[in-house]
């Protein structure tokens, strides 16, 4: 990756060399241009009202944005390709740059729009490779300033400035990579914290130290007034990449890659572009002769062509193709930038005598011979910017259509912003109906409006002009879900693992709706093949435990119940609403324990679990442990225990308004006080208020309730009227009987 306005140690030319050429001072403009714009000496007002902005006036400043990037951003693109285009020299100088380079982006961004995956790699590198070369452009440009203040750094000096603008942008990177990324769009390398944090203090400190004694040592040699600038422009530096890391050192908020690196940072770096650019070009200009270059015109030129750049191709390409226009405006914004960061590495260095010539002040011992053949494109060229009526009438036609175009652009931005209006987004629907952007957020307001048919064909439009992005497909297949077309969705999502096999995602919705189907076989394939593809998948992990429970695949659900219960104990946080499939899966778990002989384990699962939903508030969880713990202390010869157990659910069951669970629970606890030999009055009592709880409700249950208390009433004989009208009584004496009452028989 180049750098720009670069200098190696060997050429640095002595302090009296500005004197010896008669030099004017260190400025290029004004001072407080130069310190202003140059040095990003307004980079704090600036940051501080973009952040502002962004918060409280989202949508404002998001339209302001787009605008400035017409403004800033678009044209500082158009000045390298003009600076290195412009002449055939210039073209001939850098054909590696200006031709080949840019068929190999041409290609590439032909592939990206035919196999969406590739653009995220390209994106990233974009997003990766920007804060490179705006670090390639503030050292630049410390180094030229010190130069003009004929101040020649030492090599330790150099080195050491060197060195802390890398350590900063190392800095940035750590950040952007550190865990998963917040955007599809950015890849992430996904470091743990615990590494780079303390490798990003140490890259702050280095930052610091470094920078401040190059600074110091250059200030000892001269004058405040020689190094004011260098000064600014480190503090740039931090303010651009050390500051935001700081805050999310300290605040734990995240760096926004896309927003930073792309955002105002990039009209900052944009605007310090076109102030250099603009001097060199008229100085240029001026030394061949022209003495009509204007600033007006300059500038004109290079928005007419960061118009063309940016704004046609999308368009273009969404239109007569039918390709997703938010895809190929990333597309198009990544691969102009790439090329901008390779071209403008090799064309400003100073290095080149003749741009030496011109930014420091120095005598150009270079010549043009003026002998390289020149082109068609160049003779075209030249033509077209000369003074024929024709190619006069050409350009004004051409800039008269680049800026209609800019102005269309600009409408359709402001209204498919305002993700709030449904006529502005169907207005900007029908400027560009190709653009997912706008059928995602149109298929959003319909929804709100009420419009779900509306709703669901904007998305199907969204997923069908790029069915390589999968959040675009699981969009529409979950609006499929919500107006009930099931087997749509079924199909759709068939489509989508065709593309995407291991997509953990997928498979489990699938699973979810096959289940629905009907299709429980082959929900639990894709839920077993979601586990596979991803083990830290929950809700496959529990999906797929509850359907092999089902088919009574105790030990192999359990394992899957475990799994679960791992992943949650590591992200509690993440799952603080999942209280009753937590205890549900810890009942599973050590039932599975119990019916494998290990009583120990399953111990102590039933008495986590009642002890979990005790914390939680959950009595009905807590109920259901404790009868499965009371089954198995019985197993285990604790009857005492047991009995205590019983009695616990059945009091917490008062409390509930679950009548089948409470009945479920007299019945178990009156089968164990037969068992265990108490008075058959109790055990009656017991199945009698079974009974009339489920009394509203008939069914097999009540049934089995009713047989039991038939067969325990023909046992009492007479005295079962006795015990019907003291059924309360009886209750309270059952559930309060002491442990001394039953017989251990460990």
């Amino acid at each position: 990756m180049g750098t720009t306005l670069t200098i190696p140690p060997a050429r640095l030319e002595p302090a009296s060399r500005a004197q010896e050429t008669g030099s004017p001072g260190p400025w290029i403009y004004r001072p407080w241009i130069d310190l202003l714009i140059g040095c990003g000496g307004w980079s704090a007002p600036l940051l501080l009202l973009a952040f502002y902005a962004a918060s409280s006036h989202t949508h404002a400043w998001t339209v302001a944005f787009y605008f400035l990037a017409l403004l800033f951003n678009y044209p500082h693109f158009m000045a390298t390709v003009y600076r290195a285009y412009h002449t055939q020299t210039e073209f001939a100088k850098y054909r590696i740059f200006t031709v080949h380079v840019a068929v190999l982006l041409a290609l590439a961004g032909f592939v990206a729009h035919v196999w969406y995956p590739l653009l995220p790699w390209i994106f990233t590198l974009y997003i990766c490779w920007s804060p490179w070369h705006y670090t390639g452009q503030n050292f630049g440009l410390l180094m030229m300033f010190a130069r003009r203040a004929g101040v020649s750094p030492t090599r330790g000096e150099r080195l050491g400035l060197r060195l802390s603008f890398v350590a900063s942008y190392i800095l940035l990177m750590l950040s952007f990579h550190t865990g998963s990324s917040g955007d599809a769009l950015v890849l992430s390398l996904g470091l743990p914290a615990k590494i780079t944090f303390p490798a990003r203090a140490v890259l702050a400190l280095f930052f610091l130290v470094a920078s401040t004694w190059s600074l110091a040592s250059l200030a000892r040699r001269s004058s405040l007034r020689a190094v004011i600038a260098p000064i600014t422009l480190a503090a740039t530096q931090f303010l651009w990449f050390l500051l935001p890391v700081l805050i999310e050192l300290f605040s734990g908020r995240e760096v926004p890659q896309t927003r930073y690196s792309s955002g105002i940072l990039a009209v900052l770096h944009s605007t310090q572009y076109l102030w250099i650019t603009s001097y060199y070009q008229e100085r240029e200009a001026r030394a061949a002769g022209k003495t009509n270059w204007r600033f007006s015109r300059y500038l004109f030129t290079l928005v007419a062509g960061g118009i063309a750049l940016f704004i046609p191709g999308p368009w273009i390409a969404s239109r007569v193709f039918h390709t997703d226009f938010a895809a190929s405006f990333l597309t198009f914004t990544a691969l102009v930038n790439i090329h901008h960061f390779v071209l403008d590495g090799a064309l400003w260095k100073l290095r080149d005598s003749r741009i030496a010539a011109l930014l420091l002040n120095t005598r150009d011992k270079t010549t043009d011979s003026g002998a390289a053949a020149q082109s068609f494109f160049l003779i075209a060229t030249r033509w077209l910017a000369g003074p024929a009526t024709l190619a006069r009438a050409l350009r004004i036609a051409t800039v008269a259509i680049l800026f209609a175009w800019a102005a269309i652009d600009q409408l359709h931005f402001y209204w498919s912003s305002k993700a709030d209006s449904l006529v502005a987004l169907q207005h900007a629907a029908k400027l560009n109906p190709d653009d997912s952007t706008v059928q995602m957020r149109l298929a959003k307001a319909e929804m709100s409006a009420g419009l779900w048919d509306a709703s669901l064909a904007a998305l199907q439009h969204a997923a069908e002009v790029n069915p390589g992005n999968l959040s675009l497909q699981s969009a529409y297949v979950r609006g499929l879900i919500e107006n009930g077309r099931d087997a749509a969705a079924y199909e759709q999502y068939q489509k989508i693992l065709e593309r995407w096999p291991r997509d953990a995602d997928s498979l489990i919705n699938y699973g979810l709706l096959a289940h629905r189907l009907g299709h429980d076989e082959e929900a639990v394939d894709n839920w077993q093949r979601a586990v596979d593809a991803d083990p830290s998948q929950f809700y496959a992990q529990l999906y797929l435990a509850q359907a092999l429970g089902q088919r009574g695949e105790m030990q192999a659900a359990a394992r899957h119940y475990r799994a679960y219960l791992q992943i949650v104990a590591a992200h509690r946080a993440e799952h603080v609403k999942e209280t009753s499939s937590v205890l549900a899966a810890l009942v599973k778990v050590a039932d599975a324990d119990a019916a494998g002989n290990r009583a120990s384990d399953a111990m102590q699962g039933y008495a986590a679990a009642v002890s979990f939903a005790g914390k939680a508030g959950d009595k009905t969880m807590q109920s259901l442990a404790l009868v499965h713990l009371a089954d198995l202390q019985e197993k285990q010869g604790d009857t005492a225990a047991a009995a205590q157990s019983y009695q616990r659910a059945v009091t917490l069951d008062a409390s509930l308004f679950d009548p089948r669970s409470a009945a479920s629970d007299w019945l178990n606890y009156g089968q164990f006080l037969r068992r265990q030999g108490q008075p058959e009055r109790l055990v009656f009592v017991c199945f009698l208020r079974a009974e009339e709880l489920l009394q509203a409700k008939p069914g097999e249950e009540l049934t089995a309730i009713v047989q039991e208390r038939a067969e325990s009433e023909r046992r009492l004989g007479r005295a079962a009227a006795a015990a019907r009208s003291q059924r309360d009584s009886a209750a309270k004496e059952a559930i309060a009987l002491p442990a001394s009452s039953f017989r251990s028989k460990s």
